[in-house]
Protein backbone atom coordinates (compact mmCIF):
# COMPACT_ATOMS: atom_id res chain seq x y z
CA UNK A 1 0.00 0.00 0.00
CA UNK A 2 1.36 3.54 -1.09
CA UNK A 3 2.55 5.47 2.30
CA UNK A 4 0.44 8.50 2.86
CA UNK A 5 1.99 12.07 2.94
CA UNK A 6 2.14 13.40 7.10
CA UNK A 7 -0.61 15.52 7.65
CA UNK A 8 1.69 18.96 7.73
CA UNK A 9 3.00 18.07 4.46
CA UNK A 10 -0.38 17.70 2.63
CA UNK A 11 -1.77 21.02 0.93
CA UNK A 12 -4.95 22.63 1.93
CA UNK A 13 -7.33 20.14 0.96
CA UNK A 14 -4.52 18.55 -0.99
CA UNK A 15 -5.43 20.48 -4.30
CA UNK A 16 -3.12 22.23 -6.46
CA UNK A 17 -3.75 25.18 -7.43
CA UNK A 18 -4.40 25.98 -11.27
CA UNK A 19 -2.41 28.36 -13.10
CA UNK A 20 -5.63 30.86 -13.60
CA UNK A 21 -5.72 30.51 -9.97
CA UNK A 22 -2.11 31.59 -9.01
CA UNK A 23 -2.64 34.87 -11.51
CA UNK A 24 -5.64 35.46 -10.22
CA UNK A 25 -4.06 35.57 -6.38
CA UNK A 26 -1.50 37.57 -8.17
CA UNK A 27 -3.50 39.60 -9.49
CA UNK A 28 -5.09 40.35 -5.85
CA UNK A 29 -2.39 40.53 -4.25
CA UNK A 30 -1.10 43.54 -6.37
CA UNK A 31 -3.92 45.42 -6.12
CA UNK A 32 -3.71 45.28 -2.96
CA UNK A 33 -0.33 46.33 -3.14
CA UNK A 34 -0.86 49.47 -5.09
CA UNK A 35 -4.41 50.48 -3.00
CA UNK A 36 -1.89 50.26 -0.21
CA UNK A 37 0.84 52.22 -1.77
CA UNK A 38 -1.71 55.00 -3.30
CA UNK A 39 -3.08 56.05 0.36
CA UNK A 40 0.72 56.49 1.68
CA UNK A 41 1.57 58.37 -1.58
CA UNK A 42 -1.42 60.61 -0.82
CA UNK A 43 -0.22 61.32 2.68
CA UNK A 44 3.49 61.71 1.88
CA UNK A 45 2.18 64.27 -0.55
CA UNK A 46 1.37 66.55 2.18
CA UNK A 47 4.41 65.80 4.47
CA UNK A 48 7.30 66.02 1.14
CA UNK A 49 8.02 69.30 2.32
CA UNK A 50 9.71 67.87 5.51
CA UNK A 51 11.00 65.21 3.48
CA UNK A 52 12.66 67.64 1.36
CA UNK A 53 14.29 69.45 4.29
CA UNK A 54 15.62 66.47 6.06
CA UNK A 55 17.35 65.48 2.40
CA UNK A 56 18.27 69.17 2.29
CA UNK A 57 19.76 69.80 5.68
CA UNK A 58 22.21 66.54 4.73
CA UNK A 59 23.57 68.31 2.11
CA UNK A 60 23.75 71.87 3.59
CA UNK A 61 25.80 70.61 6.45
CA UNK A 62 28.23 69.18 4.61
CA UNK A 63 28.33 72.15 2.41
CA UNK A 64 29.55 74.41 5.10
CA UNK A 65 31.20 72.10 6.82
CA UNK A 66 33.81 72.08 3.85
CA UNK A 67 33.38 76.05 3.21
CA UNK A 68 31.23 76.21 -0.11
CA UNK A 69 27.63 77.48 -0.75
CA UNK A 70 25.41 75.24 -0.26
CA UNK A 71 23.59 75.27 -3.51
CA UNK A 72 20.34 73.18 -5.25
CA UNK A 73 20.19 74.47 -8.64
CA UNK A 74 17.02 73.76 -10.74
CA UNK A 75 17.63 73.33 -14.07
CA UNK A 76 14.17 73.35 -15.53
CA UNK A 77 10.62 74.43 -14.67
CA UNK A 78 8.98 72.18 -14.43
CA UNK A 79 12.04 70.07 -12.73
CA UNK A 80 11.29 71.10 -8.80
CA UNK A 81 7.66 69.71 -9.48
CA UNK A 82 8.38 66.78 -11.15
CA UNK A 83 10.96 65.85 -8.29
CA UNK A 84 8.78 66.70 -5.05
CA UNK A 85 6.52 64.12 -6.69
CA UNK A 86 9.08 61.77 -7.05
CA UNK A 87 10.47 62.33 -3.20
CA UNK A 88 6.13 61.80 -2.65
CA UNK A 89 5.98 58.60 -4.16
CA UNK A 90 9.40 56.79 -3.31
CA UNK A 91 8.18 57.77 0.35
CA UNK A 92 5.17 56.34 0.05
CA UNK A 93 6.56 52.95 -0.91
CA UNK A 94 9.01 52.93 2.25
CA UNK A 95 6.03 53.97 4.21
CA UNK A 96 4.17 50.69 1.92
CA UNK A 97 7.37 48.42 2.94
CA UNK A 98 5.36 46.50 5.91
CA UNK A 99 2.19 46.27 3.48
CA UNK A 100 3.94 45.26 0.40
CA UNK A 101 6.15 43.03 1.77
CA UNK A 102 2.91 40.99 3.81
CA UNK A 103 1.46 40.62 0.65
CA UNK A 104 3.89 39.68 -1.24
CA UNK A 105 4.90 37.25 0.90
CA UNK A 106 1.32 36.02 1.04
CA UNK A 107 1.29 35.28 -2.61
CA UNK A 108 4.70 33.09 -1.98
CA UNK A 109 2.79 31.37 0.66
CA UNK A 110 0.04 30.18 -1.75
CA UNK A 111 2.51 27.85 -3.15
CA UNK A 112 4.19 26.22 0.18
CA UNK A 113 3.02 23.80 2.21
CA UNK A 114 1.50 24.81 5.29
CA UNK A 115 4.57 23.53 7.67
CA UNK A 116 6.30 26.35 5.17
CA UNK A 117 3.89 29.07 5.59
CA UNK A 118 4.57 29.36 8.98
CA UNK A 119 7.71 30.74 8.39
CA UNK A 120 5.90 33.19 5.88
CA UNK A 121 4.38 34.81 8.75
CA UNK A 122 7.97 35.28 10.52
CA UNK A 123 10.21 36.32 6.82
CA UNK A 124 7.10 39.34 6.08
CA UNK A 125 7.26 41.59 9.33
CA UNK A 126 10.99 40.81 9.00
CA UNK A 127 11.43 42.16 5.61
CA UNK A 128 9.36 45.11 6.24
CA UNK A 129 11.96 45.37 9.17
CA UNK A 130 15.53 45.14 7.00
CA UNK A 131 14.21 47.24 4.20
CA UNK A 132 13.32 50.61 6.03
CA UNK A 133 16.67 49.51 8.18
CA UNK A 134 18.43 49.27 5.47
CA UNK A 135 16.85 52.56 4.06
CA UNK A 136 17.44 54.59 7.62
CA UNK A 137 20.97 52.81 7.35
CA UNK A 138 22.20 54.62 4.22
CA UNK A 139 20.44 57.88 4.85
CA UNK A 140 22.40 58.40 8.97
CA UNK A 141 25.52 56.57 8.26
CA UNK A 142 26.39 56.35 4.64
CA UNK A 143 24.90 59.04 2.96
CA UNK A 144 27.14 61.88 5.24
CA UNK A 145 30.11 59.68 4.51
CA UNK A 146 30.12 59.23 0.73
CA UNK A 147 28.59 62.87 -0.08
CA UNK A 148 31.45 64.60 1.67
CA UNK A 149 33.78 61.85 0.03
CA UNK A 150 32.64 63.21 -3.19
CA UNK A 151 32.20 66.57 -2.56
CA UNK A 152 36.24 66.64 -1.03
CA UNK A 153 36.85 64.81 -4.12
CA UNK A 154 35.98 67.27 -6.83
CA UNK A 155 37.82 70.16 -4.49
CA UNK A 156 40.73 68.81 -3.26
CA UNK A 157 41.91 66.11 -6.65
CA UNK A 158 39.95 68.02 -9.12
CA UNK A 159 39.55 71.94 -8.00
CA UNK A 160 35.80 72.06 -8.66
CA UNK A 161 33.68 73.31 -6.41
CA UNK A 162 30.55 70.75 -6.09
CA UNK A 163 26.89 72.72 -7.29
CA UNK A 164 24.08 70.19 -7.73
CA UNK A 165 21.16 69.93 -9.07
CA UNK A 166 18.19 69.22 -7.13
CA UNK A 167 17.00 66.61 -9.43
CA UNK A 168 20.35 64.97 -9.40
CA UNK A 169 20.91 64.95 -6.09
CA UNK A 170 17.32 63.44 -4.97
CA UNK A 171 18.03 61.15 -7.47
CA UNK A 172 21.07 59.81 -5.77
CA UNK A 173 19.76 59.75 -2.32
CA UNK A 174 16.56 57.71 -3.66
CA UNK A 175 18.79 54.92 -6.04
CA UNK A 176 20.90 54.61 -2.43
CA UNK A 177 18.06 54.08 -0.46
CA UNK A 178 16.25 51.53 -3.00
CA UNK A 179 19.44 49.59 -3.26
CA UNK A 180 20.58 49.49 0.24
CA UNK A 181 16.70 48.58 1.41
CA UNK A 182 16.46 45.75 -0.79
CA UNK A 183 20.10 44.61 0.19
CA UNK A 184 18.75 44.13 3.89
CA UNK A 185 16.91 41.48 2.54
CA UNK A 186 19.41 39.05 2.82
CA UNK A 187 18.62 37.95 6.42
CA UNK A 188 15.09 37.14 5.88
CA UNK A 189 15.79 35.65 2.53
CA UNK A 190 18.37 33.04 3.74
CA UNK A 191 16.15 32.18 6.81
CA UNK A 192 13.17 31.63 4.15
CA UNK A 193 15.33 29.54 1.64
CA UNK A 194 17.29 27.04 5.03
CA UNK A 195 13.46 26.85 6.46
CA UNK A 196 11.62 25.73 3.26
CA UNK A 197 14.33 23.66 3.00
CA UNK A 198 15.67 24.46 -0.49
CA UNK A 199 19.14 25.79 1.00
CA UNK A 200 20.91 23.91 3.92
CA UNK A 201 22.73 25.68 6.68
CA UNK A 202 25.90 23.22 5.62
CA UNK A 203 25.36 24.34 2.37
CA UNK A 204 25.49 27.53 3.11
CA UNK A 205 28.32 27.74 5.36
CA UNK A 206 30.89 26.57 2.61
CA UNK A 207 29.74 29.36 0.53
CA UNK A 208 30.66 32.06 2.52
CA UNK A 209 34.23 32.28 0.41
CA UNK A 210 32.44 32.91 -2.38
CA UNK A 211 29.60 34.55 -0.94
CA UNK A 212 32.46 37.34 0.20
CA UNK A 213 33.61 37.60 -3.15
CA UNK A 214 30.08 38.43 -4.75
CA UNK A 215 29.30 40.61 -2.33
CA UNK A 216 31.87 43.05 -3.38
CA UNK A 217 31.41 42.47 -6.79
CA UNK A 218 27.38 43.38 -6.59
CA UNK A 219 28.46 46.47 -4.39
CA UNK A 220 30.93 47.45 -7.70
CA UNK A 221 28.12 47.25 -10.06
CA UNK A 222 24.88 48.39 -8.53
CA UNK A 223 27.26 51.64 -6.53
CA UNK A 224 28.26 54.79 -7.80
CA UNK A 225 31.70 53.91 -9.25
CA UNK A 226 33.90 54.88 -5.98
CA UNK A 227 35.61 52.48 -3.61
CA UNK A 228 33.71 54.56 -0.38
CA UNK A 229 30.19 53.73 -1.58
CA UNK A 230 31.32 50.26 -2.67
CA UNK A 231 32.69 49.39 0.84
CA UNK A 232 29.99 50.73 3.05
CA UNK A 233 27.25 48.56 0.82
CA UNK A 234 29.63 45.33 0.53
CA UNK A 235 30.60 44.76 4.51
CA UNK A 236 27.09 45.30 5.90
CA UNK A 237 25.83 43.14 3.52
CA UNK A 238 28.29 40.22 4.29
CA UNK A 239 27.28 41.04 7.87
CA UNK A 240 23.78 40.45 7.24
CA UNK A 241 24.48 36.85 5.19
CA UNK A 242 26.14 36.04 8.35
CA UNK A 243 23.39 36.96 10.49
CA UNK A 244 20.97 35.51 7.83
CA UNK A 245 23.01 32.05 9.37
CA UNK A 246 22.93 32.56 12.73
CA UNK A 247 19.08 33.42 12.78
CA UNK A 248 19.08 29.65 11.08
CA UNK A 249 21.33 28.07 12.97
CA UNK A 250 19.15 29.88 16.63
CA UNK A 251 15.84 28.63 15.41
CA UNK A 252 17.05 25.13 14.24
CA UNK A 253 18.39 24.69 17.96
CA UNK A 254 14.96 25.36 18.82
Amino acid sequence: MASLKPKEEIREFDIPMSLEDHIEELRKRVIYILLGTIITVIVCLFISPRLISYIRELYVSIMVSEGLEPRLQILAPSDGFVTYIKIAAFAGVVLAAPWIFYHLWQYIATGLYPKEKRFVNIAAPISAFLFVSGAFFFLEVVAPFTLQFFIVFNKKALGAESSFTFQKYVSFITQMILIFGFAFQTPSAIFFLNKSGLVSLERLTKLRKYVFLAVFVIAAIITPPDFVSQVTLAVPLYLLFELGILLSQFTNRH
